[in-house]
């Protein structure tokens, strides 16, 4: 198959590379087929959560929507400005609330994804929560990271870590009206 270039085209030729139609993708993952009509066209740029069920119902894992299909190791990231034009940019647009940096790209047998993450606060003040499989490892690096988990709200700060179940309906957002950075490792068995 050849590389595609975004993910919603990556998104979309595994899923035709498996004849399953969007219907059965929705049913499937959860998500509606207006959702996942715009994410395969770019015109939404989703969380981490959604990718991880769509990459669980196509049966690849998360970070073949994410990189080009080649494999090193190891493999050594700089966040030097150097790669900032391979950032994934998620959220609203024109501003999106999310900037991902993929650490792991290039390694296509790794079992978790790597990402240095900046979150903008979002204007609405909206807090949707997510839930998917796996587990996920968060080191904040700069900022107040607010992470919703289940019925709990916590506040963390520069230098704290949180490490929790995917599967329990999580929101990860900047505290307050400053930008955050965190490490963030995904795994999803």
């Amino acid at each position: 198959m050849p590389a595609a270039r975004t993910i919603g085209s990556r998104i979309r030729a595994f899923r035709e590379e498996r004849e399953v139609d969007l219907e059965t993708l929705a049913q499937n993952t959860g998500l509606t087929t207006e959702f996942l009509g715009k994410l395969e066209n770019d015109a939404i740029y989703p969380s981490i959560g959604p990718l991880q069920k769509v990459a669980r119902a196509l049966g690849v894992r998360l970070g073949t929507f994410l990189d080009d299909q080649f494999s090193r190791d190891p493999i050594i990231s700089r966040l030097d400005g150097s790669e900032a034009d391979e950032a994934l940019h998620t959220g609203r647009i024109p501003r999106p609330s999310y900037v991902y940096h993929a650490l792991g790209k290039g390694k296509n047998d790794r079992n978790m994804e790597p990402f240095y993450i900046k979150i903008s606060p979002e204007p609405t003040g909206e807090r949707k929560t997510t839930s998917h499989q796996g587990e996920e490892f968060i080191l904040v690096l700069k900022g107040e990271l607010l992470v919703v988990y289940g019925r709990e709200n916590h506040v963390l700060t520069a230098g704290e870590t949180i490490y929790y179940n995917s599967i329990v309906p999580h929101f990860v957002g900047a505290a307050g009206d400053e930008p955050v950075e965190i490490l963030a490792v995904a795994y999803n068995p």
